[in-house]
C-alpha cells in the first residue's frame, strides 16, 4: 500500500479512541478468543504502564518548543498493538508530544490487522512495534522511529548477548524504562524533530 493510497483510506484511529479500545480488551475480554486470553495479563500491565505514563509524563521545555515550530500540518502513524509492551511505554510520550500542536495529526494503526503497510516499514527484517513514520502535508515521508529507545536497544541487545531468557530480558527492560520515565524518547524525538524542520526549510 503507498502513501496515497494510505491517505486515501484515512486508516487508523486517534489516541483517545485506541486508549478507550485498549481498556475494553481489559475490561470486556473476548473469552472465546485463546490468543487474546493468553495476552490478557500483560495487556492489563501494559494499560497500567500506559496509564502511568500518561500521569507521570510531562514535556520538557525543549520540546515544547520544537513542536510549536511546526507551521504546516504533519500526519504521525504509529503502528502498535497492546499486548506489546515496548508501546505501553513509548507511544504515550509520542502521544503526548503530537498533543502540543493541533497541526499534529496522529493516526494509530493495529499493527495485526495492518501487516501490509506494517511491511513497509520493517526494523532489520521485523515487523517491530511500536514504529512511528511522520509525514508532511504532502505526504512525504519526514522520519521514522522505533521501536525503543537507541539505549534501550543496546540494553536489549546486551542482555540477549549474554543469554539471558526473554521474561528476564522483559524485566531488566521496563526496569530501564521505569527510570528514565520517558526521558529518551522525548530527547530522540527532539532531535528527529529538528533536523526534519532543517530539512523542510
Amino acid at each position: 500500500m503507498n502513501t496515497k493510497v494510505l491517505f486515501e483510506n484515512k486508516i487508523g484511529m486517534d489516541y483517545q479512541k485506541y486508549l478507550d479500545l485498549f481498556k475494553r480488551q481489559i475490561d470486556e475480554p473476548n473469552l472465546d478468543d485463546e490468543l487474546e486470553m493468553k495476552r490478557f495479563e500483560i495487556k492489563k500491565l501494559n494499560l497500567q504502564r500506559t496509564l502511568r505514563l500518561e500521569k507521570h509524563f510531562a514535556p520538557s521545555e525543549e520540546l515544547i518548543k520544537v513542536i510549536s515550530s511546526i507551521q504546516s500540518p504533519q500526519t504521525w502513524l504509529a503502528l502498535t498493538e497492546s499486548w506489546c509492551g515496548d508501546s505501553a511505554q513509548n507511544l504515550p510520550i509520542i502521544a503526548k508530544a503530537a498533543a502540543l500542536n493541533t497541526k499534529i495529526n496522529l493516526r494509530i494503526i493495529p499493527r495485526d490487522e495492518n501487516l501490509e503497510i506494517m511491511d513497509q516499514y520493517l526494523t532489520n527484517g521485523s515487523r517491530s512495534i511500536p514504529k512511528l513514520v511522520v509525514f508532511d502535508d504532502k505526504n512525504n515521508e519526514l522520519f521514522r522511529w522505533g521501536p525503543r529507545p537507541t539505549e534501550a536497544q543496546n540494553l536489549f541487545s546486551k542482555l540477549k548477548s549474554e543469554g539471558l531468557d526473554k521474561p528476564e530480558i522483559n524485566k531488566q527492560l521496563h526496569l530501564w524504562y521505569g527510570k528514565n520515565g520517558g526521558k529518551e524518547v522525548e530527547k530522540e524525538l527532539i532531535l528527529l524533530l529538528k533536523n526534519a524542520n532543517v530539512n523542510l526549510n
